[in-house]
């Protein structure tokens, strides 16, 4: 019961806080604060819902739905961090109700997927998994919406709700940042599952594991055309959703197959 009040005042919140972001968007440094602070109450809710939800006495509950709220939660908080040193605050009007009503959903235990195990490697490869997925797919927010940005301007049409965008030069950095950090975090964690896992390319993990190493050449080889070609723009946007969509895949579809089509 406590998981579902927790996540559905957690939802209100996040509503709040995007409501509130919309509404002030331009507006001064310490107004923007003041629409980001119901999201921070809301991520202070989750967070309790979701140690209830996944921390059981015999092991972690990583199901479809409480990893899919898990990664919502990381991605919300990296988006409120952002905001310390960047105005991408309307990243929350899509990214902070998503989030809550994927704690909703966990809430409703649709998909309890208990993970019997006491290895804290495992468990460390598990986290850190967990918060590769959450960078790359706020990269993925951040290339559409540069890509968003990008076809507005080319197009002459830099009003609305382009205007409370940062430059595009600073859009770029900001995606690099977290394609970069997503990517270490991705590294680590296929090197963790070559150590620590019995056997990676065990019938149950071997397309998670292909996926996850298709998708972690895409992003080393765009990280890498960047440094040496300077590559941007275009390139970088299609380059960074393709990888997301081998990761998501990797991770998501597996779950999905595993825990609906195949239970």
């Amino acid at each position: 019961m406590f998981p579902t009040i927790a996540s559905a005042l957690a939802f209100l919140f996040y509503c709040l806080s995007a409501f509130l972001i919309y509404k002030q968007l331009g507006t001064a440094q310490h107004q923007r604060w003041i629409a980001l602070t119901p999201a921070i109450v809301a991520m202070l809710l989750q967070a309790m819902a979701l140690n209830a939800l996944i921390i059981q006495p015999q092991g972690l509950n990583l199901g479809f739905f409480p990893a899919l709220s898990l990664i919502s939660w990381l991605i919300s908080i990296q988006v409120l961090l952002s905001c310390i040193y960047r105005r991408i605050e309307s990243l929350g009007i899509i990214v902070f109700p998503l989030s809550g009503l994927n704690g909703i959903a966990a809430s409703l235990h649709f998909s309890d997927h208990l993970i019997t195990t006491s290895n804290n490697a495992i468990q460390g490869h598990i986290m850190i998994s967990v918060i590769a997925y959450s960078l790359i797919t706020l990269g993925a927010f951040q290339a559409g919406l540069l890509a968003y940005q990008d076809r507005s301007i080319r197009h002459h049409h830099p009003g609305g709700f382009i205007r409370f965008l940062p430059p595009l030069h600073d859009m770029e950095i900001l995606l690099f940042q977290l394609l970069g950090f997503g990517f270490v975090c991705l590294s680590a964690s296929l090197l963790s599952g070559f150590l620590y896992l019995e056997d990676i390319f065990a019938q149950h993990l071997v397309h998670k594991t292909v996926l996850s190493i298709v998708a972690w050449i895409i992003l080393g080889t765009l990280l890498f055309g960047r440094f040496k070609f300077g590559w941007r723009g275009k390139t970088a946007i299609r380059w960074t959703l393709t990888s997301f969509v081998f990761l998501m895949l990797a991770f998501f579809g597996s779950k999905l197959v595993l825990e609906f089509i195949l239970a």
